[in-house]
């Protein structure tokens, strides 16, 4: 409890940590609109094969007459006939489609511009026999998020949160805006690869520092917030989309802000935890000295001095010197456990929220409508997952919001398609579950993994998450079996999640951990606790000061 009473005698929630903490998650809200910028970039309008050079389209019926039917009666979109077919009209054309000859559209694609008049779908013809090639696109950006969990979640716990925040910052400003000016589809792809590195690298270092500045009283408020500032950002990204429909457009509005970002980022306070766990005492020292000057805590501050430090933090500086490498997470029994179980809880919140939010087009409602809702699910849920995780517990909120997310999605996999309003309501209800689940998980990893290593144990989480979200794709191709089976998957999948989370310990009220020791400790010295609490009562205050 050391380092959260000085943060107290500093200011506590001081003008400082209310500053910092809105710099540096306001870069959150536009995180979110790279995250689901897919959806918009890479509509799909209604499309179908362009006729040939010679065909005469002044008559009257000779669109249709080069168009087959499919099985709802509406122009085909990947074949068209090889003569145009004349004659009375046959119920959803299934006559003249098993009589006349069809090829592919050879000549390219016509598109209905209505709503959005270009998408990289309508630019680059990514459709019918290249539709594929659409989702690499995604699988390519999350690819990146993958890669940036790993990379910059490593560099944080060597460089600093505030460095590799900074770096990420412009990196997604210059790629991002490279994307918008891609002259082709794969130059496009190698941009979005890199903005999806950068967005991970921003999300763990906001989270991670502003936890680290932040008394252990008030993470779960803060965990809540950034959930809001992320669900905002869904929202904002639908009025952005409706105000700029070109893909080029709404790609540069998403990441120029970011050049500012980055500015301003160049000016906020590295964590001095991070200092104090990186052995540097003396910079340690020069920070807590400068939040205290700014939270109008100087004679606190004039206070404190090496000797000071080395007395207060005498625990954590004799237990923690060592600085833990990612293998410790695999090495050590008590991160090993706590590894493997985040793992699972990681992947399976990811790959069910991703195969649920990026099927936007599939409801049949507006676009721009359904993305309003998706984000505005979240706000009452994240509601709720808050007041549970507060007030009972952050293991009981995880398990009831994956729980209740599997159950929303294994009925919709039930719901006849014809019922749109229960299927989009259960896929609305399970999307706010999972985006609780989500907020969650920031808060739960940051307070199971000790300082040393907490940036690397954050990143490995959202790695296993991004895994998640690179194969949920994959999964809903499965479709083609059976409608039914995505959603049999990814409700499966996210109830097994919630049993997992049974072999974790509570953190609710726990101080953060340092160390690995602390880490190696910690169910010994709650087991310690209880029976001192039945046996000599009296020793409870000499329990608080070990802590």
């Amino acid at each position: 409890m050391a380092f959260n009473d000085l943060l107290k005698q500093l200011g506590g929630v001081g003008r400082f940590q209310q500053i910092q903490v809105t710099l540096v998650i306001l870069p959150l809200l536009m995180t979110a609109s790279h995250n689901m910028l897919q959806n918009f970039v890479a509509a799909i309008p209604t499309h179908h094969c362009r006729q040939p050079a010679h065909a005469n389209l002044s008559e009257d019926g000779q669109l249709e007459a080069w168009l087959p039917r499919d099985g709802q009666g509406q122009p085909a979109s990947c074949l068209r006939f090889t003569t145009p077919q004349w004659g009375p009209p046959f119920p959803n054309g299934t006559e003249a489609n098993r009589t006349a000859a069809t090829e592919p559209c050879t000549e390219g694609w016509i598109y209905d511009n209505s709503t959005f008049p270009s998408t990289i779908v309508t630019e680059w013809d990514l459709v019918c026999s290249y539709r594929a090639l659409r989702q690499l696109a995604q699988s390519l950006y999350m690819a990146g998020v993958l890669l940036g969990a790993m990379v910059f979640g490593y560099l944080a716990d060597r460089l600093g949160r505030r460095k590799v925040l900074i770096l990420t910052c412009l990196q997604l400003a210059v790629a991002g805006t490279c994307a918008a000016f891609a002259p082709n589809f794969h130059i496009f792809c190698a941009f979005r690869f890199l903005s999806g590195m950068s967005v991970a690298g921003i999300t763990l270092n906001s989270v991670t520092l502003n936890m680290e500045w932040m008394p252990i009283h008030t993470r779960a408020y803060l965990s809540t917030m950034t959930g809001y500032v992320y669900s905002l950002g869904q929202i904002v990204l639908a009025g952005l989309a409706y105000a700029m429909p070109h893909w080029r457009h709404l790609q540069l509005l998403v990441s120029v802000p970011f050049f500012a970002f980055f500015i301003y980022c160049c000016f906020i306070i590295e964590s001095a935890r991070w200092h104090f766990s990186s052995g540097r005492l003396d910079l340690t020292l020069k920070v807590l000295k400068r939040v205290a000057w700014i939270n109008g805590k100087r004679d606190e501050g004039a206070k404190l001095s090496l000797e000071v430090l080395q007395a207060s933090l005498h625990k954590e500086q004799t237990t923690g010197k060592g600085r833990a490498s990612a293998m410790e997470l695999l090495r050590c029994p008590a991160l090993r456990r706590l590894f493997l179980c985040l793992s699972v809880l990681w992947f399976a919140t990811s790959f069910a929220y991703y195969g649920v939010a990026m099927d936007l087009q599939g409801f049949g409602v507006s676009i721009y409508l359904i993305q309003i809702i998706f984000g505005a699910v979240d706000l009452p849920a994240k509601l709720v997952g808050f007041l549970i995780t507060n007030f009972v517990g952050r293991r009981p909120a995880q398990m009831a919001s994956l729980l209740l997310a599997g159950i929303c999605i294994l009925i919709n996999g039930v719901v006849p398609k014809v019922q749109t309003t229960v299927r989009t309501f259960l896929a609305v209800l399970g999307k706010g579950c999972l985006a609780a689940s989500f907020n969650g998980m920031l808060l739960y990893t940051g307070e199971l993994y000790p300082t040393v290593i907490r940036q690397t144990g954050l990143g490995m989480g959202s790695t296993m998450a991004r895994v998640g979200s690179i194969i949920s794709p994959l999964v809903s191709m499965t479709a083609e079996l059976h409608p039914s089976v995505p959603f049999f998957i990814f409700g499966i999948v996210a109830m097994a999640a919630s049993i997992v989370t049974l072999l974790l310990p509570e953190t609710l009220g726990r101080p953060l951990p340092d160390t690995v020791q602390d880490m190696e400790n910690r169910r010994g010295r709650k087991l310690q606790e209880e029976q001192q609490k039945q046996m000599v009562p009296l020793q409870s205050s000499a329990q608080k000061r070990i802590d």
